[in-house]
């Protein structure tokens, strides 16, 4: 593109040809006013503040929808320009009510900012009160329209960034203004509570619903603790509190401007009263207060008095995937140097880490291709988009956004799940198991394997695949396709219970396109995950869909630091930099590094700690920034294991089920109140500081982590963030201080050209096929579990969020309205739904888009009841139940 010169304000500067006037004006420094507009946002020229004066014609223009032209001469505040900008400042003042002192927005209110700049104070022109009602029924988002400028922007972002279409414009004139269809409620729309609008608003008229009223004394950047998004946030704080949190509104940033509720309207959890603020330790059975001393001495001589007379395998460590990429090193060293035992794990076990070693092992060949499919914004560049078993909605919103982006730009998007979700309404073709009941087969066990196998097999038919990619760089594709074939069309048709039209247009739509695969937790927790993940790399292999720029797969993360608690070497059989215990040339780095040996055998994961723990031959666990017994399914079964340890030490930041039951508890320190970085889902470093310091006495977990290290004798362990990143690189040379901090993705270039490949082939996995499990009539229905978008994960800090709590779901089972009239059951009616491990009790909501004889059960309410009617199994064992869906047999409570 063509560079071109001009002048604003006597400056010359140059741009590249098509920049509009303001963006080139703001890129080289000039400040130029402006309302309604937004970087993320299509330029819209409402407000005309942005007016600039042309030196030759004297004509205005309005400087974000005019494109520079070469030679332009111009003014950004010439007398001419300065009268205009006063009278239109003066006529959004008039209409605008005088409540400055007590509104919300404060001096972050853009109106107000201008009119200081412009030097209008009291207002010339007669008032026109336009007097509008507060509407403030949820607990999130404050509408005050008597405040609206109708500078379009919470419009626009609702339509073009979060792609709900909440609201748009309504009436006209002076009654003109932002509302839902028919003007109902927002909790009664299509809103998600997102408060994107919030954040974008130039003035008060829209606010977070919140106890602090004005403008934060600070703001601290920083990045989300919620899911794997990783969602940069801008942090006010007053006192030592965080009292708003709204997006960074940094261009290029994986959200810019927008966020989720989580994320915007959940971190009041970090106020909360039940943050713990002091060390504890039990004594004749009950926790007391104690001082950080004897907490670190206690812990220190337990762990080691236990490794002397039981050995290092008797002790297992549970890092965290919510805690920082420092901390996360930090903790796996002290068990594998000063413990000696690989039995190290965390949470990252239950949201996708299997699926990422199993993915890692099948396509990271000598450095030859990566699976992920790199940054999000690669999504809206995509051939096509292929979501199997996910609700990035609920789960991961921010990144939904980035799905119905791509979608509304017509990229084809197919979507494979049981239930219909939200992003079916985007979807060119939604592919679902049919009724069951008549099959007397649990088909969700079998569903996401045979569909796949299916379209494998069409696609191969049609010739559809890319011989050139299977010829250079994979190996077992001709026994692949035999066997492939050899199952049959009709079988698998038979078998996936699945509508044949869906999967014709699905398969034409996949033909000739390399595809990017979207993957969650329906497809990671269910009985044949391995195998369908086998199938789908396969898949993958076939269509040339791996080290494809854009194409690959995105494995959705419920937590935020599922990458980053990997690549640092919380896990049983890896080290940092994802190299293997097992392999003795990666163990031979890290022995270097360390100064001492490292076990050779792959050490425990959770489950495995459990068993382990039940079997009386593990005989500690430190647990870090996880809550086991919230989390896992058969709370009673793992209450009962960790009964049999000696000895348990928490370390967390809020009171929990698993704090109860500790020896030991070590108060921590949220993401807002230390420093670190954490990886995201798309490979990406970001690193933060703290925006306040721990409450109480709680200190940064690093800090705690060093002092045990110091009490167990090896005081060199204490280090800050700085030096541990530090550490890393002089191994791990990509991943130095300064790097990180400017958010690369790495391990490797995950853009690497399949041209400069290592000789290493990728082998073809032998097509299998599950067995559907027997339909019990006992249990006539399959439960479907999920999340839904105010909780996340097992629901430990959300629920310590007192406007996440206040808010109107309650996480009703959803049923189908056949199945409602079949049992006479009517919406908020209460049910008691019970499988062969347990039973729950909630109301019921009765919803169209449930098919009969399944319910949907969201994860995380009430105490996260769900987990007592699921078997807790190994995940990726065809063996095992699985996580995501069981057989439950339904009955009404009456209610005297």
């Amino acid at each position: 593109m063509e560079t071109i010169a001009l002048t604003i304000d006597g400056k010359k500067i140059s741009c590249a040809e098509g920049t509009s006037i303001l963006k080139a004006a703001e890129t080289h420094g000039i400040k130029i006013p402006k309302l309604c507009y937004h970087h993320s946002l299509k330029p819209f020229g409402a407000c005309r503040l942005c007016l600039v004066e042309d030196e030759k014609s004297g004509r205005l223009f309005a400087s974000c929808v005019t494109p520079a032209a070469q030679d332009m001469v111009l003014f950004s505040d010439s007398p001419q320009i300065i009268k205009h900008r006063r009278n239109i400042v003066s006529l959004m003042m008039a209409e605008h009510p005088e409540s400055c002192i007590v509104c919300n927005k404060g001096n972050r209110c853009h109106l107000r900012m201008i009119a200081a700049e412009l030097g209008i104070a009291e207002n010339r022109l007669y008032p026109m009160p336009n007097h509008k009602p507060l509407e403030q029924a949820n607990p999130f988002i404050m509408r005050d329209l008597s405040k609206c400028i109708l500078c379009g922007k919470c419009i626009r972002a609702d339509h073009e960034l979060v792609c709900a279409g909440a609201i748009d414009y309504n009436s006209r004139g002076f009654d003109s203004r932002p509302a839902t269809l028919h003007e109902l409620p927002l909790e009664q729309s299509s809103c998600t509570f997102c408060g994107t609008c919030v954040s974008i608003c130039p003035t008060g008229a829209l606010s977070a619903k919140d106890e602090y009223v004005g403008s934060p004394e600070r703001d601290s950047k920083s990045i989300c603790g919620f899911c794997g998004v990783g969602c940069n946030l801008t942090l006010g704080v007053a006192g030592n509190q965080i009292v708003a949190v709204n997006p960074s509104h940094i261009e290029g940033s994986v959200n810019d401007a927008t966020l989720c509720v989580r994320g915007h309207f959940g971190h009041d959890f970090l106020n909360s009263t039940q943050r713990l603020t002091q060390p504890k330790i039990r004594q004749e059975n009950e926790l007391i207060l104690a001082s950080w001393d004897d907490a670190l001495e206690t812990t220190a001589k337990r762990l080691l008095n236990i490794k002397n007379q039981h050995g290092p395998d008797s002790i297992a460590f549970l890092g965290s995937s919510k805690c920082t990429n420092e901390e996360n090193y930090l903790f796996q060293k002290i068990a594998r140097t000063i413990i000696g035992t690989n039995n190290v794990d965390n949470g990252g076990y239950m949201s996708g880490r299997l699926f990422l070693n199993l993915v890692e092992e099948r396509t990271d060949k000598a450095g030859r291709f990566n699976f992920f499919a790199g940054p999000f914004t690669g999504l809206e560049q995509a051939e096509i988009i292929f979501v199997l078993g996910a609700e990035p909605a609920q789960s991961a919103p921010v990144f939904d956004y980035y799905l119905k982006r791509s979608a509304k730009k017509n990229i084809p998007l197919i979507v494979a799940n049981p239930r219909k979700t939200e992003l079916t309404n985007s979807a060119a073709v939604w592919i679902h198991p049919n009724g069951y009941q008549s099959s007397k087969q649990n088909i969700v066990d079998t569903f996401y394997l045979e569909l796949i196998n299916l379209i494998s097999a069409r696609l191969l038919a049609k010739d559809a695949t890319d011989s050139s990619f299977i010829s250079r760089f994979t190996s077992g594709y001709e026994e692949y396709k035999s066997e492939l074939l050899s199952l049959g069309q009709n079988r698998s048709t038979q078998s996936a219970n699945i509508d044949i039209k869906a999967i014709e247009n699905a398969v034409n739509a996949l033909a000739g396109k390399k595809i990017t695969f979207v993957v969650g937790d329906g497809l990671m927790l269910q009985r044949y995950g391995k195998e369908t993940m086998d199938a789908l790399l396969n898949l993958a292999l076939m269509t040339g869909s791996i080290g494809y720029k854009g194409a690959g797969f995105h494995v959705l993360s419920k937590e935020n630091n599922l990458v980053g608690s990997w690549d640092m070497g919380t896990v049983p059989e890896g080290l940092p930099g994802r190299m293997m215990v097992t392999n003795e040339n990666d163990r031979k780095i890290w022995e270097k590094a360390w100064k001492t040996k490292i076990q050779k055998s792959q050490g425990l994961d959770l489950l495995q700690m459990i068993e382990k723990a039940e079997e009386g031959s593990l005989k500690a666990i430190y647990i870090m920034g996880e809550n086991p017994l919230r989390s896992l399914p058969q709370p009673d079964r793992l209450l009962q294991s960790f009964k049999n340890l000696e000895f348990i030490v928490a370390q967390d930041i809020l009171v929990n089920e698993t704090v109860n039951i500790a020896d030991v508890v070590l108060p921590g320190a949220a993401f807002s109140e230390k420093a670190g970085s954490f990886t995201n889902m798309e490979g990406t470093i970001q690193c933060f500081s703290p925006a306040v310091t721990p409450p109480g006495n709680a200190k940064p977990d690093l800090q705690i982590l060093g002092l045990i290290a110091e009490n167990m004798g090896a005081p060199e362990y204490k280090s800050t963030h700085k030096e541990i990143r530090k550490e890393i690189s002089s191994t791990i040379s990509v991943f130095s201080e300064s790097a990180a901090c400017k958010h690369p993705i790495w391990i490797r270039d995950r853009n690497q050209q399949k041209d400069n490949l290592a000789e290493e082939l990728i082998s073809f996995s032998p097509v299998t096929s599950g067995t559907e499990t027997e339909f019990d009539e006992d249990y006539p229905f399959i439960a479907l579990f999920g999340s839904l978008r105010f909780h996340l994960g097992s629901g430990t800090r959300t629920e310590q969020s007192a406007r996440i709590s206040a808010s109107d779901s309650k996480g009703e089972i959803e049923l189908s309205p056949g199945d409602a009239e079949k049992m006479k059951l009517i919406q908020d009616d209460l049910i008691k739904v019970t499988s062969v491990t347990g039973a729950i009790e909630r109301k019921i909501k009765i919803n169209r888009n449930i098919q009969d004889g399944y319910i949907h059960i969201p994860t995380a309410f009430n105490h996260n009841d769900a987990r007592d009617l699921i078997q807790l199994s190994p995940l990726l064992d065809a063996g095992s139940s699985g996580w995501d869906s069981c057989q439950v047999t339904v009955e009404k409570v009456d209610i005297a």
